[in-house]
């Protein structure tokens, strides 16, 4: 029998961390794409890719996205490209709110579609989250959620549902794809322990993470994003249940405690990890064919293999 294959998906920047915090998080499109590349040959398959600014500060300026992606496939890697329409909580994605309070703007958010990747993220959630003193709301109610999901497979762009509860899939994302927005495997991603920021959000215990797969609609597959210290146990936790791995420097800036860590180092562990349990991370191929990419009778983005 053939093992069982997994995908690994490097998340190598994000939109919250800064250089102060891990000087080894690559911010700027050069490093990124070297980043990648390199988590692509150590055995990851899904590259969920986070643009900054000159000045580091998060954005999903479209022309970015393009000059990372184009990096990316000119250094001959087929990972999958991902590309995030949640944007981070600085730079171009926040905008003042009266009383003080901020909003993670809607109108940068659907830049992230307009840079020829195969894949978004998809947050169909509302959540108010507490970062650096601020509090900021990232207001997606489910008319913003349906343009972005409608957005997105005009484009031909599989979406990446971001949950951070059980209501999150059973109300939303169901929600959505019960219109047609999305085709099966719907592709899940289970995000927790960001609950200390994230107002509502779940934290990682194996019970909960049971819980959450629990709800997941017929014909979806999952990957965990545990954040800090609980990265590796929801990895592997994911991994018993049939699901998938993500790792990166957007989710934990750790090797473990007190040690720093690189994006090389966060894939290469859990890649290990994988083949110690008789598996085998998947191919960009194999990803693509696990994901239902591409998406049948729609437009090819241009950066889709």
């Amino acid at each position: 029998m053939s093992k069982r294959k997994v995908i690994v998906t490097i998340a190598p920047t994000g939109g919250m961390a800064h250089k102060s915090q891990n000087p080894h998080l690559p911010t700027q499109p050069a490093e990124i794409a070297a980043d990648v590349v390199a988590c692509w040959k150590a055995g990851a398959s899904v590259a969920a890719i986070h643009a900054r600014r000159p000045d580091d500060g998060a954005t999903c300026d479209a022309a970015v996205y393009r000059e990372i992606n184009q990096r990316i496939r000119d250094a001959g890697c087929d990972i999958v490209l991902n590309n995030s329409t949640g944007g981070g909580v600085h730079g171009d994605m926040v905008k003042p709110l009266a009383g003080g309070r901020w909003e993670i703007a809607f109108e940068e958010r659907v830049k992230g579609m307009d840079a020829g990747a195969e894949m978004c993220t998809l947050d169909a959630t509302t959540l108010n989250l507490s970062f650096e003193g601020r509090e900021i709301l990232m207001d997606t109610p489910l008319s913003k959620g349906r343009a972005l999901a409608a957005g997105m497979k005009a484009r031909g762009i599989k979406p990446e549902w971001e949950v951070f509860s059980p209501t999150h899939i059973l109300q939303d994302t169901t929600t959505l794809i019960n219109e047609g927005l999305d085709e099966a495997p719907y592709f899940i991603n289970l995000v927790m322990n960001v609950h200390r920021n994230f107002q509502n959000a779940m934290p990682f215990s194996p019970r909960h993470l049971q819980m959450m797969v629990d709800t997941l609609p017929k014909g979806a597959i999952f990957c965990v994003s545990g954040i800090g210290p609980s990265q590796l146990e929801a990895n592997i936790s994911a991994v018993l249940l049939g699901g998938h791995a993500r790792v990166g420097l957007e989710d934990n800036l750790y090797y473990r405690q007190g040690e720093l860590a690189t994006n090389l180092q966060l894939t290469e562990r859990i890649v290990r990890i994988l083949r110690e349990m008789d598996l085998e991370p998947a191919t960009p191929a194999e990803a693509r064919d696990m994901m239902g990419l591409p998406r049948i009778g729609l437009p090819r983005p241009e950066f889709a293999l």
